[in-house]
C-alpha cells in the first residue's frame, strides 16, 4: 500500500517506550508527524532526533505530536530518550509491520550496495487524519526537522 497525499494514514497502534499502547486513531483532531528512523543512538537518528527537540517550542505551540518510529526496543528508546532529553514519543516497531506500510521498510543504497533495512522517511498526517506530505526518503537527516516545522506551520 503507498503512501498518498490526500490519502487517509493507515492507522497503526504501538508500543512506546515506557510499553503504553499508542494509536494514531487517538491523535485524530491534531497533526501528526512520524518520522521512521533506522536505529536509536546513531549519528544521523540522534542529529534528526535532536532537531526536532530543538524545534519542540514551535511544533508544540502548533499542537502537533511526534512519533519517532523505529525497530528498536523499549529499554533502547528509554536510553535514548533520556540521553539526548527528548520531549516526544518513540515507538517500537520490532517486526517492521507499520513501517512496511508504510514504504519506510524495504530496498535501499547503503555504501553503495542493496540491502533491506528501514528508509528514512517521515509522513505528516492532518487533523482529519489525511497525510498532508509525504517525504520518501530523507537524505540529510539534521535537516529535516526544520522542513518538516516549515510545512507544518503552513498547514
Amino acid at each position: 500500500m503507498a503512501i498518498e497525499e490526500g490519502k487517509a494514514a493507515p492507522l497503526f497502534t504501538l508500543n512506546d517506550a515506557d510499553g503504553n499502547k499508542v494509536a494514531l486513531k487517538d491523535l485524530k483532531g491534531k497533526h501528526v508527524v512520524v518520522y521512521f528512523y533506522p536505529k536509536d543512538d546513531t549519528p544521523g537518528c540522534t542529529k534528526e532526533a535532536c532537531g526536532f527537540r530543538d524545534n519542540w517550542g514551535d511544533i508544540e505551540r502548533i499542537g502537533a505530536v511526534v512519533l519517532g518510529v523505529s525497530p528498536d526496543s523499549e529499554e533502547s528508546h528509554q536510553k535514548f530518550r533520556d540521553k539526548y532529553d527528548l520531549p516526544f514519543t518513540l515507538l517500537c516497531d520490532p517486526d517492521r509491520k507499520v513501517m512496511t506500510k508504510y514504504g519506510a521498510y524495504g530496498e535501499k543504497m547503503m555504501y553503495g550496495k542493496k540491502v533491506m533495512g528501514v528508509i528514512r522517511s517521515t509522513v505528516l498526517i492532518g487533523p482529519n487524519g489525511k497525510v498532508v506530505k509525504h517525504w520518501r526518503r530523507v537524505s540529510r537527516a539534521a535537516d529535516h526537522p526544520t522542513k518538516v516545522l516549515e510545512v507544518l506551520s503552513a498547514a
